[in-house]
């Protein structure tokens, strides 16, 4: 089993799940390219993160999902969830790969299958917009997008995610 980063469902309202992350570490690279192709380029510098190339030598086991922001059209934020036991992440030994730390956030989701296409993606992306202002939800960051498995997976099989961090005192009652 791959671990997972870890949070809390605090209810569904309309097709959107409204969680609780806890806090975790991040190994995250920006890269040049298009919205479907940017996460093959960001794939390869995190998983030699992962494999060893760090300051110490480290591996650190995959986790799940991969999560990818897009800074804009053409340079997107590619990351790694680091293991819950990773008490401190090892330095990366490239300039263009960092780690960070991210505090308690609340979000709001949107599951669903298939393949990533931008199209696809996007129009997900577009009902959690319009639901959580429907709902007058405060979105209070960048959109990101989750992938949980491998490419060699069958696209029906796939989990995807759209998430946007929100204000959590403006979720209606679940």
């Amino acid at each position: 089993m791959t671990e997972e980063a870890k949070y809390t469902v605090m209810g569904r309202l309309d097709g959107v799940e409204f969680r609780t992350y806890e806090p975790h570490v991040l190994v995250s690279v920006t890269v040049p390219g298009s919205f479907e192709s940017a996460p093959s380029y960001g794939f390869s510098p995190l998983v030699r993160y992962i494999s060893g190339e760090n300051r110490g030598g480290e591996k650190i086991a995959m986790t799940a999902p991969v999560f990818h922001v897009a800074e804009s059209e053409s340079e997107h934020t590619i990351s790694f969830v680091l293991p819950r036991d990773t008490s401190t992440a090892p330095s990366p030994a490239r300039a263009d790969v960092t780690t960070h730390q991210v505090p308690e956030i609340t979000v709001a989701a949107v599951r669903f299958t298939g393949g990533w296409r931008e199209g696809r993606v996007k129009r997900y992306e577009t009902e959690l917009h319009q639901a959580l202002s429907s709902m007058a939800v405060r979105e209070t960051g960048a959109v990101m997008f989750a992938r949980y498995d491998p490419p060699w997976k069958p696209g029906i099989l796939r989990r995807n995610e759209v998430l946007i961090p929100v204000d959590a005192a403006t979720i209606p009652p679940l």
